[in-house]
């Protein structure tokens, strides 16, 4: 579409004769006598007129989906698809916006990683909507703090990984890999063509390389699904080096992993383990996704191979979720593959958990069953957590929901899916407690502060607990500066105390001074000498707020030497000591740093209009997560 403008331009019928009927009414010496209309008002000297053309997209059809037209990912069917792409014809709409969020220390230091390949229905659903689409019961993946790589799978030729995909989990921190794979006689058509040369390799590879830093995913995994020719095997390993050399080169912290397929003779058979006879593609590349087969006997027997020799945390050990043929674990025993992984020092590669969604027929308990799946693995798996300096902020969204919620209000009436809208996400569990207690941290579509859900914290608190609860939302190791402010939307069930407590490391160096609770309604005389500024700062970031049963606090601290390490809640019973029900619906929350009197705030949110699919004020805000195992810590807690 184009626009330009015409200034002082009379329109047409202003050049046209006109003449006055009896009645005053302008009538043309060329048209019958018609109502008069709006239009056909004179233009002053001061207007302006538009002229919109419209034309044809230069896309491809295939980038728009056929029922309502908006712009839509997708894949790459054939050779012949993948050596004629071309960048200049590259769909824009599927360029992800959020850069890979760094992490510390880096994954080539983490010994042992996490992968989900994410294989579901054939691919391309909800998600392949750029730009959001309303859906009633979308599947949507938010344990990112678990998992260290995201693979996108599906039996196209080259699956390029959705946007919204992208997005989520760079936010997050986690590597994307998109697919390419051959399969059958096609496939091995495809390999014998394309890996019968250098030259025709180099092309392949060279435009995996360019669709991946053109879409701002990660890397790849290569899955040759189908037997090798002579020729073509002993190319396979070159083909695999100059792949991974130049993503290295073109792309910061890609990867590129085989999976184990095919083996050194060209002949496909899968061997659930590293050995000599694949040995040679994993020694060109970055790591090894085994077939889901193995038994213990393979793990100790690798654990003990020349070739794994470190390089152990490269072998991804691969998890069928569906549990199909002779393997261990699987469904809601996958933990037991989990365990038996880590005992032995070695990554897993956790295949298609999107059985949680696809085998349960009631999709509206997609939230439950998918939370209890991860909760049976958290023993097995590491906390990724946010490295970078303030600010941080989370409203909870986890990318869909049953409305759009603006400050409080219900602003959207109707469902929604779009990844990009996710935010960084908080800890979820369950807690048991003594005496009969327990504690449940979980999203909720059923009311918000901004986007899509919110975050609930509601459990029994017993009798015989004396002292408060202490909920954690979010595992962090950020630096914090001499000051900073905190605000925190909630709201919490009668007769609980709620307050939210800091924890820090380096204690021994951190002196706390000058805790100050500060009122949304009554900031002013509460404050230092900044309090003016930060008034009208904080005014403008959350407006004339009169929400309806939400809670609002501000804080403001001045520490030293401190780096915020934990986020929690501590909720405490008002009353006799009766056991008690409660809970605690958290909407946002936001902490940023004071520089010289001034307040570095986060992005100013945005007014969602009705009609968008991306809800304006979830707008991505990456920050960069780290991977260390969860321990107690014994070390200060500030409540604010």
């Amino acid at each position: 579409m184009s626009l330009t403008e015409d200034m002082h331009k009379p329109s047409p019928h202003q050049e046209e004769e006109e003449e006055q009927d009896d009645t005053g009414a302008r009538s043309s010496t060329n048209e019958p006598k018609r109502l008069e209309s709006c239009l056909d008002q004179p233009m002053d000297s001061s207007s302006v007129h538009e002229v919109i053309n419209y034309m044809p997209s230069p896309l491809p059809v295939k980038h728009y989906d056929a029922e309502t037209t908006e712009p839509i990912s997708c894949g790459l069917q054939s050779l012949e698809e993948l050596l004629s792409w071309k960048r200049s014809e590259a769909n824009p709409f599927n360029v992800a916006a959020v850069p890979l969020a760094p992490r510390e220390p880096p994954l080539a230091s983490c010994p042992r990683r996490t992968l989900v390949s994410h294989d579901m229905m054939g691919g391309y659903l909800d998600d392949r909507f750029a730009q959001g689409t309303n859906a009633e019961a979308p599947y949507a993946f938010y344990h990112w703090q678990y998992i260290d790589i995201f693979n996108y799978f599906t039996h196209n030729m080259v699956t390029i990984p959705p946007a919204v995909w992208t997005n989520a989990a760079h936010k997050h921190g986690v590597v994307v890999l998109g697919t390419f794979i051959t399969e059958w006689t096609d496939g091995a058509a495809a390999c014998k063509a394309f890996l019968q040369e250098e030259e025709s390799y180099r092309a392949v590879a060279d435009k995996l390389v360019q669709i991946s830093h053109c879409y701002g995913f990660d890397g790849w995994l290569i899955n040759i699904e189908n037997s090798l020719s002579e020729v073509a095997v002993k190319n396979t390993p070159l083909f695999l080096r100059y792949l991974t050399d130049q993503m290295h080169e073109r792309v910061s912290g890609s990867l590129v992993l085989w999976y184990d397929s095919v083996i050194e003779n060209g002949q496909l058979t899968w061997q659930n383990e590293l050995n000599q006879s694949n040995r040679m593609f994993f020694d060109v590349c970055d790591g090894f996704f085994t077939n889901y087969n193995w038994t213990e006997q393979n793990l100790e027997w690798m654990s003990n191979y020349s070739g794994v020799q470190g390089r152990q945390p490269e072998v991804y050990i691969g998890v069928d979720v569906f549990a199909r043929g002779k393997v261990v674990g699987g469904m809601l025993e996958t933990n037991k593959a989990l365990e038996m992984i880590r005992k032995h020092n070695f990554s897993a590669a956790i295949f298609a958990p999107g059985w949680v969604y696809e085998t349960n027929y009631d999709k509206t308990e997609f939230r439950k069953n998918q939370d209890k799946f991860w909760a049976l693995l958290t023993d097995y798996l590491y906390i990724h957590r946010p490295a970078s300096p303030l600010p941080f902020l989370s409203s909870f969204c986890q990318g869909f929901g049953k409305a759009i919620y603006w400050r409080g209000q219900r602003e959207v009436d109707r469902s929604w899916f779009n990844l990009t809208a996710q935010e960084i996400q908080p800890l979820y569990y369950h807690e048991e407690l003594d005496g009969r207690g327990w504690l449940s941290s979980r999203g909720c579509p059923e009311d918000a502060w901004n986007g899509g859900c919110s975050l609930l914290l509601d459990g029994l608190i017993p009798a015989t607990h004396t002292s408060p609860l202490c909920a954690k939302i979010f595992s962090l190791h950020v630096p914090l500066a001499s000051k900073i402010l905190v605000t925190l939307i909630y709201k919490p069930s009668a007769g609980i105390k709620v307050s939210l407590g800091l924890k820090t490391t380096d204690a021994s160096l951190c002196t706390h001074m000058d805790v100050q609770d500060v009122k949304l309604t009554d900031v002013s005389p509460m404050v230092h000498d900044e309090g003016l500024n930060l008034v009208r700062q904080f005014s403008q970031l959350c407006g004339n707020l009169k929400p309806d049963g939400w809670t609002i606090g501000c804080s403001q601290l001045e520490l030293r030497g401190c780096a915020l390490r934990e986020v929690c809640f501590s909720i405490e019973r008002v009353g006799e000591p009766l056991d008690t029900p409660f809970s605690c619906r958290v909407g946002e929350i936001m902490s940023y740093t004071g520089f010289n009197g001034a307040w570095r705030l986060p992005a100013l949110r945005q007014h969602p209009h009705p009609e968008n699919q991306l809800p304006d004020h979830c707008k991505p805000f990456p920050v960069p997560y780290l991977i260390k195992p969860y321990a107690r810590l014994p070390n200060d807690m500030v409540f604010v």
